[in-house]
């Protein structure tokens, strides 16, 4: 449903099934009606065959797709295994997610989100379902208790069913949807709809249409994200791995940008001032995790500060080291028309210098260097 729903939206359709080709063969993939909504349904031919997990993500890196894709992937994956392992103990076999066809559909819905080239992407609340799930484990309520696991450690909101609606949300699904999201609401600023798709379940229900929508919004002038939350707490009984860790999960929760500073607390003890700036209206869930993760008792919250923003657009430049060529995505930022910084993608770079194994500090400044010629050249 996660890739059919990008593709409806304009995803790269080639490079998509070229990915999930790779993995179990091409896919089926056709325009369908659900509850009088058109949509793309896509299905793969995979076998039922189970794979441990570095079996699975020996078959992801295996795969026809770009390195941030399968970067990408990669990780979503390891949400699943850091789910199942809390809830079962153990990851021996991934069992519904370690089959094939959740490969080709994890790497084709990574390929088909990164083919959009996004801003950002906000997961409205997710619907989980209710009554009963039959699986490998036996019967359980839904939804099931990896789904739970993953959207706990995302922060992502979701809404619980009614009985009849069985399972509306799997673990890959909700891997999938935290993986991808970089906020939690949209803007309070006016945008436009640019396009929407959406894609189609198995199931057909007469009462529902069983499909997941997916969007393309523009923000248009100054006030684009231009309101955020600032989170500040000082700390000075707190390790730096610790910090560390809470830096990563405040980001992947949606964080625009989290800093540590050094400082003097009182009586002379040296501490951190952690701060977080946050889309508007996400500070209270943001921090929460800095309570849980820190120990904090008070975490002193700024709303609705207002930030200049920079002209933003992210190009791809292609980039040839050592006879390798690839695609590395650039962001460029302007003022008044005129370019004022260019910037390498790290999981791009990160990926590029992995394969090359040189380091990623040269694959940056060689493509900022090309970029900056290349847009130089279109600007004249």
């Amino acid at each position: 449903m996660v890739t059919g729903a990008l593709l409806h939206i304009g995803a790269d359709r080639d490079a998509t099934v070229s990915a999930m080709a790779s993995v179990v063969g091409e896919p089926q993939i056709s325009l369908v009606e659900r509850a009088g909504i058109r949509s793309i349904q896509v299905k793969t031919r995979a076998t039922a065959e189970r794979r441990t997990f570095p079996e699975v993500i020996r078959r992801v890196k295996n795969a026809r797709a770009s390195y941030s894709a399968i970067a990408m992937a990669v990780r979503v994956f390891e949400r699943i295994e850091r789910a199942e392992k809390e809830v079962h103990g153990h990851t021996d076999h991934f069992h519904e997610v370690g089959a094939d066809d959740a490969v080709a559909e994890v790497v084709g819905a990574c390929t088909a989100f990164l083919s959009l080239h996004v801003d950002g992407c906000i997961v409205l609340p997710v619907m989980l379902g209710g009554g009963s799930i039959t699986g490998s484990h036996g019967t359980y309520p839904a939804p099931a208790p990896a789904t739970l696991s993953i959207f706990r450690e995302s922060g992502l909101r979701v809404m619980l069913g009614e009985p009849d609606d069985g399972e509306l949300c799997t673990p890959t699904g909700a891997a999938l949807l935290s993986e991808f999201s970089s906020a939690s609401a949209l803007s309070r600023h006016a945008c436009s709809v640019v396009c929407s798709g959406y894609g189609a379940g198995t199931k057909n229900p007469p009462q529902i249409a069983n499909v997941l929508r997916a969007m393309i919004v523009e923000y248009t002038g100054d006030n684009e994200h231009s309101d955020v939350d600032l989170l500040e707490t000082n700390v000075d009984d707190v390790s730096p791995e610790i910090i560390s860790y809470t830096v990563s999960r405040l980001i992947e929760a949606g964080a625009y940008d989290v800093s540590a500073i050094p400082c003097t607390m009182k009586k002379g003890r040296p501490g951190h001032l952690v701060r977080v700036i946050a889309a508007s209206g996400d500070g209270e869930r943001l921090a929460a995790v800095m309570a849980e993760e820190l120990g904090t008792l008070g975490i002193r919250s700024i709303q609705a500060v207002h930030r200049f923003i920079a002209e933003r657009s992210v190009s791809e430049i292609p980039v040839t080291i050592m006879g390798k060529e690839r695609m590395i995505r650039v962001k460029c930022g302007k003022l008044h028309g005129n370019v004022i910084s260019i910037k390498a993608e790290y999981d791009d770079v990160s990926a590029f210098a992995h394969e090359l194994g040189i380091p990623a500090r040269t694959i940056a400044r060689l493509t900022e260097n090309k970029a900056w010629d290349i847009i130089g050249m279109s600007m004249k």
